[in-house]
């Protein structure tokens, strides 16, 4: 297994959103965070010979980051389509040989089928998805999450800090347990018109979740 500075230093390459869409929340997944989640996932036994899926991959950093730990095949599901130009330029950059399979589609209506009773339902999602900070667009890691009790037996999600509590009850109540969890930072460049500054700190939470 590749080391995670290694697996931090290949993911550097990954380019993000040319044009963010505010509405999406369109925020990237620094390559630090993406390694750091891998590699946790990838020694917690989650991404190896199993599907990984990333709802809302936007240009594809931990779709990218899962390929490279030896996953059986990866999902990528975005519904913009500019991000998912960008993730394909780059899947070029990076190289990896694992399947990539990329859908243009809403993760929170999701057009994939996994059969719950199959006795190789392994699939694990990763995921960076909307905060739900911007206005109209409220409790929208909620919608992904309904995806992820739906689809995965385990995930790995970021969201807002402080929103521990949300996540452990939403778990409990749709057949899910929390096991982990940990604090990241995103050192983010100015990217849209209400930042008042060259570049801006986010605090966040990442959960994994074990789902029945």
């Amino acid at each position: 297994m590749a080391t995670k500075a290694a697996l931090e230093a290949q993911l550097a390459v990954v380019a993000g959103f040319e044009s963010p869409k505010v509405a999406l929340e369109q925020y990237p997944t620094p390559p630090e965070l993406a390694a750091h989640l891998v590699h946790f996932a990838d020694l917690r036994g989650d991404i190896e010979d199993r599907t990984v899926v990333d709802l809302g991959s936007g240009t594809g950093m931990l779709a990218l980051g899962a390929a490279l730990r030896s996953p059986e095949r990866v999902v990528g599901v975005e519904l913009d389509a500019d991000a998912l130009s960008g993730a394909l330029d780059n899947a070029r950059r990076v190289g990896t040989h694992t399947p990539i399979h990329w859908v243009r589609a809403d993760a929170t209506r999701l057009p994939l089928c996994f059969d719950e009773h199959a006795d190789d339902r392994d699939v694990t999602v990763l995921m960076n998805p909307p905060f739900g900070a911007q206005q109209g667009n409220e409790h929208a890691d909620r919608a992904f999450l309904e995806t992820v009790s739906e689809i995965a037996d385990v995930s790995y999600s970021v969201h807002n800090e402080g929103s521990k509590e949300f996540v452990e009850s939403f778990a409990n109540d749709n057949g899910g347990e929390l096991t982990d969890a940990f604090r990241a930072t995103f050192d983010l460049e100015h990217q849209f018109e209400f930042h008042e500054s060259a570049r801006h700190q986010l605090d966040a939470e990442v959960f994994r979740i074990e789902w029945e």
